[in-house]
C-alpha cells in the first residue's frame, strides 16, 4: 500500500530476454520433482492471478507477472483501502502491454477480509501478497491452505511468531507441491547468479568474513489525515510502524543479509546490534530507528558487518561485501566484480530480476523447470534481521535459538478501524527482550 502512484516499470530488454529457461538460473531453486510438463487448468494453459496488496509494489509485480510469460490472467484483486483498489485495477486495465489480458469483472474486495474473499475464488491458481509485511504470515498460510501457488514480496514477517508460521506453511507447500518464489529479487539477479556461481568454484578462496549496507536518505510519508482512525493511518503510513513494517532493517536491509546468508551458505547464530532514532523524531514517523549497525556471527566464527539507515543529506551505499583467502567479491544490482587472483568484472546483460524472478515461478507452475520453493529461505533472512533488530532494541546479544523460539508477537489486538495507540520507541537497557 505504497502511497507513491505506481509507475511502468523500466524495461529495455526483449521478451527472449524473459522467457530464458529456469535451469539456467537453477542456483536459486531446490532441486525437487516438478509438476508434470503440459500443466494445464480446466483445459487452458491460462495461469490466473489475484493480487492481494494493491499499491506500488503489488501493482508492479502484477505487471511483472504478466511480462514474465503470455499464459498469465490478472482475474481478480484485493487491498485494504478502496481507492488503492481502484489505482491498481486501472493502471493494469490501462496498460497499453498487458491490458487484454486483465479481466477483473467484479472480483476486486476490500476490508481486512478481502484476501479471504479472493483466495475463496477456486479457478485462481497463483496469488500476488504484497500487503506491508505484518500481513503476509496470515496471507500466506491462508495461500497455502487455499491451494495457490505464491509469489510474495520481502520481508515475509516482522516477528519470530511470523517467521515460525510461514516455516510451517512453507513445509506445507512443499507436500503439496505448491510452487513459492519470494521477492528477494537477488536470487534471480543475472549479475548475483554468476557471482555466487564464482564464489563455489571457489574464485576467492575459503570466505572468512563479509560486511553490507543499505544506506540511504528518507523515504516516503503518508501525513495523517482527520478522517483517519489510528488503525487507518498505520496502514497507509505503514512503513514507520514496527507491527507493520518491521522497521527498516527488515522491510529493506534484508535483501543484503539475504545474500549474505546465500554466500555464506547458512544463517548467523548470533547478532550483537546497535542502532537508534536520530533524525527522523517527528510523531509521523511511528516507532521506528533511522539507523542500525550489527555484527553478525555465522557458523565457524566467521563475521559480517551489516549496516542501515534512513537519513537525509547522508552519503549513499548499497552493495554486499564478501571477503576470502584469496580475494573479494563486491555486489550490488548489475554490478559484481572480484579482485583477487582470479579477477572478473560482470558485463553481461543483467536483464530484469523483478521479471525473472516471475519467469521462474511461472516456470516452475508449468513444470518447464525446476521447483522452487523459496519460502524457508526468505523466512531465515528475515529472521536474520529481526534478530539484529532485537540485539539493537534492547542492547542485548541475540542467539538465533533465542530469536526463533521468542515469543514476541506484534499483531495487534484486533483488526478492525479504530483506536490504535502507538508504542513507545525502543530503548536499549530499556526495552525488554522477549
Amino acid at each position: 500500500m505504497n502511497p507513491a502512484p505506481p509507475r511502468p516499470p523500466h524495461h529495455d530488454w526483449t521478451r527472449r530476454d524473459f522467457i530464458r529457461t529456469a535451469a539456467g538460473t537453477g542456483i536459486a531453486a531446490a532441486v525437487l520433482p516438478s509438476f508434470a510438463s503440459g500443466w494445464t487448468n480446466g483445459g487452458t494453459d491460462a495461469i490466473r492471478v489475484g493480487v492481494i496488496g494493491c499499491g506500488g509494489r503489488g501493482t508492479g509485480a502484477a505487471y511483472n507477472a504478466l511480462e514474465a510469460h503470455p499464459s498469465t490472467r490478472v482475474v481478480a484483486i484485493a487491498d485494504l483501502f478502496p481507492d488503492r483498489l481502484e489505482r491498481c485495477r486501472n493502471w493494469l486495465t490501462g496498460s497499453e502491454d498487458f491490458g487484454d489480458r486483465v479481466d477483473i469483472g467484479d472480483r476486486a474486495f476490500t476490508g481486512f477480509d478481502a484476501y479471504r474473499k479472493l483466495l475463496a475464488i477456486k479457478d485462481i491458481d497463483m496469488v500476488i501478497l504484497a500487503s506491508p509485511p505484518g500481513f503476509r504470515p496470515a496471507h500466506f498460510e491462508a495461500s497455502v491452505n487455499a491451494g495457490k501457488h505464491v509469489f510474495m514480496e520481502k520481508p515475509v514477517a516482522v516477528d519470530p511468531a511470523g517467521v515460525r508460521a510461514v516455516i510451517a506453511a512453507a513445509e506445507a507447500a512443499r507436500a503439496r507441491n505448491l510452487s513459492v518464489v519470494a521477492g528477494t529479487q537477488r536470487r534471480h539477479e543475472t549479475s548475483y547468479l554468476e557471482a555466487m556461481k564464482r564464489l563455489g568454484d571457489g574464485a576467492i578462496g575459503d570466505i572468512h568474513s563479509a560486511n553490507c549496507a543499505w544506506n540511504q536518505g528518507g523515504l516516503w510519508v503518508h501525513e495523517r489525515k482527520p478522517e483517519y482512525s489510528d488503525m487507518e493511518w498505520q496502514c497507509r503510513n505503514w512503513l514507520y510502524f514496527c507491527w507493520l513494517s518491521g522497521d527498516h532493517i527488515v522491510e529493506q536491509h534484508v535483501h543484503n543479509l539475504d545474500v549474505i546468508n546465500w554466500a555464506f551458505g547458512t544463517h548467523p547464530v548470533r547478532a550483537d546490534g546497535m542502532g537508534g532514532r536520530q533524525v527522523r523524531t517527528d510523531a509521523k514517523y511511528g516507532d521506528i530507528y533511522d539507523h542500525f549497525a550489527i555484527e553478525y556471527e555465522y557458523p565457524d566464527g566467521r563475521r559480517c558487518l551489516s549496516f542501515c539507515r534512513q537519513q537525509d543529506g547522508t552519503d549513499s551505499r548499497v552493495e554486499e561485501g564478501i571477503f576470502g583467502t584469496r580475494g573479494t567479491l563486491t555486489t550490488r544490482p548489475g554490478f559484481a566484480v572480484i579482485e583477487g587472483r582470479n579477477a572478473w568484472r560482470f558485463t553481461d546483460n543483467n536483464g530484469n530480476p523483478y521479471a525473472d524472478e516471475h519467469v521462474n515461478l511461472i516456470a516452475s507452475i508449468r513444470g518447464d523447470g525446476p521447483y522452487y520453493n523459496e519460502a524457508r529461505q526468505v523466512a531465515e533472512s528475515t529472521l536474520t534481521a529481526i534478530m539484529g533488530r532485537m540485539s539493537a532494541y534492547t542492547g542485548k546479544r541475540v542467539t538465533w535459538e533465542q530469536a526463533m523460539s521468542s515469543a514476541l508477537d506484534l499483531s495487534p489486538p484486533s483488526y478492525a478501524f479504530g483506536d490504535l495507540p502507538v508504542g513507545e520507541v525502543p530503548m536499549p537497557g530499556r526495552t525488554p527482550l522477549i
